[in-house]
């Protein structure tokens, strides 16, 4: 599996419909794409829009003050934009991601409004199905997956957690957490909803009885 295509439009400095297209990985380059360019060229948005479409939601990491900010806010000559949108285009000949898709292609789109919307090959899903998605081709949108500037300094200066979670990825055990994550989720709804139940019980049955 290695990244075909990145499509930008409105995101960060990418104001216009922007397509990058990345040559074939052969295997002497073992999937590594790298992206170079002089100072102010818009490297670190193009690394910052794909860590955005793999779902990621530190604004931190996106180097962003809230959500909106990722949209083209306009200049001079253009006008600020009403959305941000990224298309992510993998080539999965080799299978590596769990589907039938000889290509795979990631979208995400975000709106002025705050409504927002994630796509895989035009078909809407959730944020977790990416999240699963990316974790069974052990993928992600953070750890070594995307590499921008100045990140080697930064993954030798993490947490002990932060570096557990590079390992986990690599591994192949993020797909397990996000199961055990969503599991824990619903098991805590079904705890809430029984509860409930039961005080709805508690308030009905002296009625009932009589």
């Amino acid at each position: 599996m290695y990244l075909e295509k990145l499509e930008i439009q409105g995101f960060k400095s990418f104001a216009p419909k922007t397509l990058l297209e990345f040559p074939k990985i052969v295997s002497s380059t073992k999937g590594i794409t790298a992206i170079v360019g002089p100072n102010g060229s818009g490297k670190s948005n193009i690394a910052d829009a794909i860590r955005w479409v793999l779902g990621e939601q530190s604004l931190k990491l996106l180097r962003a003050k809230e959500s909106r900010d990722v949209i083209f806010f306009g200049t001079e000559k253009k006008a600020q934009l009403g959305f941000a949108g990224v298309s992510l285009y993998l080539n999965n000949e080799d299978g590596q991601m769990p589907v039938d898709w000889p290509e795979v292609v990631i979208a995400r789109r975000l709106y002025r409004s705050g409504e927002g919307e994630y796509l895989i090959n035009k078909n809407k899903v959730r944020l977790q199905d990416i999240l699963m998605l990316l974790a069974q081709a052990r993928f992600g949108q953070r750890t070594y997956s995307v590499i921008g500037q100045g990140m080697i300094d930064t993954i030798l200066s993490v947490t002990p957690q932060e570096r557990k979670d590079y390992f986990d990825e690599a591994a192949g055990v993020r797909e397990y957490q996000i199961k055990k994550e969503e599991a824990l989720r619903k098991l805590k709804t079904t705890r809430e909803n029984l509860s409930q139940a039961e005080m709805l019980l508690k308030e009905i049955g002296p009625r009932a009885r009589s």
